[in-house]
């Protein structure tokens, strides 16, 4: 678990946090990749980029139970999850 607290503000951060939690459960996992077209060379290459990390948060943004799953898991509001995702790439837009 990560401290919120202090990094909520990082959306970069929550991100990776969010990556983590997917590749935590390899069902989480394997329906990300199917879901956004990725491949797992995809993330390997690119998994500190905000374009990659702004994918992860919208994909827990589109399933409401995968979102609370994982705010939970990391004691944090779901809103906070959102604010993260504007301050990334294409936030704007979301």
């Amino acid at each position: 678990m990560t401290n919120f607290r202090r990094s909520a503000q990082d959306p970069e951060v929550v991100a990776l946090a969010a990556l983590g939690f997917l590749a935590g459960e390899p069902e989480r996992l394997v329906r990300f990749f199917g879901l956004s077209g990725m491949t797992p060379q995809d993330l390997r290459e690119r998994a500190g980029e905000p374009v990659l990390l702004a994918a992860v948060l919208d994909h827990l943004l589109a399933d409401e139970s995968l979102l609370f799953l994982f705010a939970e898991a990391e004691e944090m509001h779901p809103a906070e999850v959102a604010a993260a995702r504007r301050k990334l790439p294409g936030g704007e837009e979301t």
